[in-house]
């Protein structure tokens, strides 16, 4: 499903954000991604994403060499891959439907299937009654749970989460963990950068924490480990 093998990756005046990075997550695992602010996360979920590409080593994705794509080849790997954002990047001027239905318009799906497939995530993320709502009218545990409905219309092998709940308080955070445990639940590889230390205590799945662009620890049934 996922596998870095050597990853580097160097900025400018030769900062390294990660280092000889070796993974694998298989199909329909549950990752917490935790370490320090600065550690290499949000590079690490980047290059998942081809948002940034290696500078040494090799990922691939659904069997695609991420580092090695053609552009002609990146919008249909993106397809199978959905990105939820801490700040939700929902469009302002469109409603939750037009938000969720534009991602399957970008990859030019019929409209008659775009119609049904909307209104379907936005029942499973309990918002079809709000279909007809802009951003602003919503609340924060709504509007990220517009962007969840955003990731998965396309049916993604895997979903990026950098840090779905950090700008939500605790009772709509763990509505919005039920969500993704659900959506896991039905086949969908979760990776999910995080600082919620009950969170990953409570709900314990696979933990791998990077410093200084390094794995330094990678369990199955892990804790969060660091003091806040």
């Amino acid at each position: 499903m996922i596998e870095m093998q050597d990853v580097w990756k160097t900025y400018a005046k030769g900062a390294h954000a990660l280092r000889g990075i070796s993974v694998i997550i298989d199909r329909n695992e549950f990752v917490y991604l935790v370490g320090p602010s600065g550690a290499g996360k949000s590079t690490f979920m980047k290059l998942i994403y081809r948002e940034e590409v290696p500078t040494k080593g090799q990922i691939s994705v659904n069997g695609f060499n991420i580092g090695k794509l053609k552009p002609r080849k990146i919008p249909f790997v993106r397809r199978n891959i959905g990105v939820i954002f801490q700040d939700f990047r929902l469009l302002p001027q469109l409603t939750a439907y037009e938000n969720v239905a534009f991602a399957m318009e970008v990859v030019e799906a019929p409209r008659r299937i775009i119609k049904k497939r909307t209104m379907e995530v936005l029942e499973l993320v309990g918002l079809r009654y709000k279909h007809g709502s802009l951003p602003a009218h919503l609340s924060g545990g709504e509007q990220q749970r517009v962007a969840i409905a955003r990731a998965i219309v396309n049916n993604p092998a895997v979903i990026v989460a950098d840090e779905p709940t950090g700008n939500l308080d605790p009772e709509t955070s763990w509505g919005i963990m039920s969500l993704l445990e659900e959506i896991n639940f039905r086949g969908t590889t979760i990776v999910m950068a995080t600082h919620n230390r009950e969170i990953v205590n409570r709900l314990r799945k696979r933990v791998i924490a990077i410093e200084d662009g390094l794995i330094a620890r990678d369990e199955a049934r892990g804790e969060y480990g660091y003091e806040i």
